[in-house]
Parts: structure tokens; C-alpha cells; sequence
């Protein structure tokens, strides 16, 4: 497959990121995150007496209002689905999968509960500003929805270094390493460790609930991101995303953009419930080498070896 390509402004960046290691693609923002870095650890918010309320009672709000908005249902009206037939839904989504989704998170409430409210509240302590990331994405048959994660970037941090760090990526077919490996000034306090555990993806859950995602599937991509796939390579969003898939467990960070699609593609022609069951429990060691593999990053410099996909 050839990845999509772009031009202008985008080439000239790629131009500079051929040349440039990631870590010195992040040196022109250093000045911005110091200034962020000046602002206050904790914000305190008025209460309805005049005294000042912990930031728990934002905390406690912004979780009361996820919750209350998966119970309603609200759908993204910014963001119409496209249509797709009922025979289309049932094979990306068939019973036995909704019902894998669902007994799941029931059955983990005590579990995940507890520690999504933990990392809501060092979110909340260690960095100004929202606890929950939304962010729109790109979901079955390239329906947009609205996904939800624990913030874990400083407010306002810049963008457009990422973005052109994964368009280099696209093109040139090396290990999808993150930004994060070599150190990130963009994170909060902890962010790296967020990431590296998936734990900042756990707000997903709520995604899971409200049939937008699934527990197995391919990662949801950027809107973005979508724009720049070539026709072929589209043809990952014919399965519902998930909160871990193929290629989570297949190397992730080791493999190429190209290799992700193929994997993704993959899984989207041949869902099953031993396929699921077999990436569901290889889900936990994969994200213990992802976890290590953050402390001790890969080497930049040439394409690593990628291990045998294994189904």
C-alpha cells in the first residue's frame, strides 16, 4: 500500500523532521512550557458562600457530568454519522461482541472506577485545567465521534509538532515511536506514565458504553489523520474502534504506520470472538512492555525489527 501524501506547508515540515532527531523537534517550544510551567499546581474555584472550594469539587463535577451525558446518550450533532446498513453494524458489531463489552465493564466497575477517580485526581492536583480530554475522531465507516480521555498535555500546548511528526512517519515508514520517548515537555507531571500504562485512555469506557467504540478494535484515528490515508488504507475503519486491538499487541510503538493499517485491516476482515478473547489476553503483557519500553526507549536511528504477527 502507498501512504497518502500531502504538500505545501506539510512538506516543508517534513523537509526539516528528515533532518532533525524528534527530541530537537520540540526545542522551539521549551520558552511556552516554561511559561506554563509558572502557573499555580492547584486551582481553587468559588463557592457558592464566597469561600473557596478544592479542586476535587471540579473533579467531582466534570465525572458527574460525563456519566450524566453516556446515560442521556447525547450525540456530537457537529459531527453527523455517516450511514451505514444494519448488516454493516451487525458484522463490526455482532451480539456476542456488545455483550463481551458490556459484562466487561460491569464486571470491572470496583476495579476501574476506583482508579479512574485517582487519576482524575492527579490530573486535577498536578496541572491547571480541565481533567478530560474530547477530542473528535474517526469511528466506524468513518462516522466522527467525540472521544474522551484524561488530559495529559499542559493546557494549550502546541500541536502542530505532533502532527508533523506523524505525517513523517506516515511517509516514511519507520517504528511509530512516540514523542514521548525522548521526553516530552508538553506532559503534565506524570503524563508519561499515563500514557505508557494506557491508564489516561480509560475514560473510553464511557465511549464502550455508548456503542461509539468496542473493548477490541483498531485505535481511533485523528480526523486529520484520516484525511491523509490513501483509499486503501480506509478500509481500518470497517470495524468499530476499540480500546485495544491487533496491533496494541503486536509490537504498537515497534511497528510502521503501514504495518498498523495492515494488521487493522486484518482484524476488520476476520472478527471473531477467539480473536477478540486471544487479544484480550494478551492485552496486559503488551502494555508491560510498552511500560518498559518508555523507561528504556528504542534506539532512533534505523528501522527496529518487527516481531511475527500473531493472531
Amino acid at each position: 500500500m502507498t501512504p497518502a501524501t500531502t504538500g505545501g506547508s506539510v512538506s516543508r515540515s517534513l523537509g526539516l523532521l528528515g533532518q532533525e532527531k524528534p527530541e530537537q523537534i520540540m526545542e522551539g517550544r521549551m520558552s511556552e512550557v516554561q511559561k506554563a510551567n509558572r502557573e499555580p499546581r492547584v486551582n481553587r474555584v468559588a463557592s457558592g458562600d464566597g469561600e473557596e472550594a478544592p479542586e476535587v469539587t471540579r473533579l467531582l463535577h466534570q465525572l458527574v457530568t460525563e456519566v450524566a451525558r453516556v446515560h442521556r446518550g447525547d450525540s456530537d450533532t457537529a459531527f453527523p454519522s455517516n450511514p451505514c446498513s444494519r448488516e454493516e453494524l451487525a458484522a463490526a458489531l455482532p451480539k456476542w461482541k456488545r455483550f463481551i463489552d458490556l459484562a466487561a465493564v460491569t464486571l470491572l466497575f470496583p476495579v476501574w472506577l476506583p482508579v479512574m477517580t485517582l487519576v482524575a485526581l492527579w490530573v486535577a492536583v498536578t496541572s491547571p485545567g480541565p481533567i478530560f480530554y474530547r477530542q473528535p475522531r474517526i469511528g466506524f465507516k468513518g462516522r466522527r465521534f467525540m472521544l474522551v480521555k484524561f488530559r495529559t498535555m499542559k493546557v494549550n500546548a502546541e500541536t502542530h509538532i505532533h502532527e508533523a511528526y506523524l505525517e513523517h512517519l506516515i511517509i516514511s515508514d519507520r517504528p511509530m515511536i512516540k514523542l514521548d520517548a525522548t521526553g516530552d515537555p508538553r506532559l503534565i507531571l506524570g503524563g508519561k506514565f499515563l500514557r505508557a500504562t494506557g491508564l489516561d485512555e480509560l475514560p473510553q469506557i464511557f465511549n464502550v458504553l455508548k456503542g461509539e467504540m468496542s473493548l477490541v478494535g483498531p485505535r481511533p484515528c485523528t480526523v486529520g489523520e484520516f484525511e491523509r490515508y490513501a483509499p486503501e488504507q480506509r478500509a481500518r475503519v470497517n470495524a468499530l474502534p476499540g480500546l485495544t486491538g491487533l496491533w496494541q499487541v503486536n509490537g504498537k510503538n515497534r511497528t510502521t504506520f503501514r504495518q498498523m493499517i495492515e494488521m487493522d485491516i486484518f482484524y476488520s476482515r476476520n472478527i471473531s470472538l477467539s480473536l477478540d478473547m486471544k487479544i484480550i489476553l494478551r492485552t496486559v503483557p503488551a502494555i508491560v512492555s510498552q511500560f518498559f519500553d518508555s523507561v528504556q526507549p528504542l534506539p532512533r536511528s534505523g528501522a527496529q525489527p518487527t516481531p511475527p504477527v500473531k493472531t
